[in-house]
């Protein structure tokens, strides 16, 4: 006989794999601040091989060429990004029994792959054109590098969050919000990933200056009045910038309104430090004419922004997640502890 059971699977926490957890949201960091610049300085092409640099792994002179120094870094950088993650997943599959954060840490793995494939791809279709297109397909190729770079960010903060001390021992009451609170957090996280894919496209196809002042256009206007793709693209992120300041700003204020646990609190003050200093950069970039460093720490606190505002909406549905019922267990019962079976004219006992 096969009984199956319905309770819910737990887990513990664990010191070891939280902090490793942790150190990879951390070197993603990393990783998106040497991509943001190798960018920014127009070295992605510094290398003309894959996944080799110059045919070496030390290639000659890249610790004082900066261009060389910015892609050999982020590619090294890559590599240790994959190597902690292939290690997490496999850590959380071994030892992990919430399926969801299982996934997760797969999913990670499925990301930090199909990365490498679309950056070596990069460099190998560099020179390939299709049609008229004025990007190169490898050229094109850097926009979903950098748009999944985000994804990858929010993939990993969910996990590192789910290993740690706080999600796993705190009590049900330090998470307890309204359905309300949760359902504005999931929309101001897809707002920022939107702006970060729109930021994404206008970096690529080099329209960081296509509005070259800041409030106003050079024609002393709020809105273009001439417009192209790169002028559009660009007044979109402007767009959008005004529409997340609002959003994240009423976020925080229902946060504080509700009377949120203090984790809640925090973070929202965080996340609004985080968009202040944002924009702060976003203008810097405009009046220094996009100046390398301005533009790199735009771009990564883009990213932390993103992550500490995903956070809030995560942390918001930590209760939700944490009662997720487990896969059935079977269990099959011994012979001896069948029920019995009585057939007619026959004498049987029951165990």
């Amino acid at each position: 006989m096969v009984h199956h059971g319905n309770s819910h699977r737990t887990s513990t926490y664990k010191p070891a794999l939280a902090w490793f957890a942790t150190l990879g949201s951390a070197w993603v960091f990393v990783l998106v601040m040497l991509g943001a610049f190798t960018t920014t300085i127009g070295a992605g092409m510094a290398f003309q091989d894959w996944p080799l640099s110059n045919g070496s792994i030390n290639p000659k002179g890249w610790l004082t060429n900066i261009a060389m120094f910015a892609e050999h870094s982020h590619r090294l950088s890559g590599t240790m990004m994959g190597l902690i993650t292939i290690v997490l997943a496999i850590w959380v599959a071994r030892v992990e029994t919430r399926g969801w954060v299982r996934k997760l840490a797969w999913t990670a793995l499925v990301i930090v792959v199909i990365q490498g494939i679309l950056g070596g791809t990069r460099v190998k279709l560099d020179a390939v054109y299709l049609g008229n297109f004025q990007m190169s397909v490898g050229q094109f190729l850097r926009i979903p590098h950098g748009i999944l770079a985000q994804l990858y960010v929010v993939n990993l903060f969910a996990i590192a969050a789910s290993l740690s001390k706080s999600w796993i021992q705190a009590p049900l009451a330090n998470f307890a919000v309204s359905k309300s609170l949760r359902r504005l957090g999931v929309i101001c996280t897809a707002l920022v990933i939107i702006q970060l894919m729109v930021a994404a496209t206008m970096r690529h196809f080099y329209a960081g200056l296509a509005i070259p002042t800041f409030p106003l256009t050079p024609e002393g206007t709020l809105i273009p009045t001439v417009w192209n793709f790169r002028i559009a693209i660009h007044f979109a992120h402007r767009a959008m910038a005004l529409v997340i300041f609002v959003a994240l700003i009423w976020y925080a204020v229902a946060i504080f309104r509700e009377r949120a646990a203090a984790l809640f609190r925090t973070t929202a003050v965080i996340m609004v430090a985080l968009l202040l200093l944002q924009i702060f950069l976003g203008i810097a970039i405009i009046k220094s004419v996009r100046d390398p460093y301005f533009t790199t720490a735009h771009v990564i606190v883009g990213a932390v922004t993103l992550g500490v505002t995903f956070l809030l909406s995560w942390f918001a549905h930590r209760n939700q997640l944490q009662s997720l019922p487990a896969n059935p267990v079977e269990h099959i019962v011994p012979p001896a502890e069948e029920d019995s079976v009585h057939l007619p004219g026959s004498t049987s006992t029951s165990s």
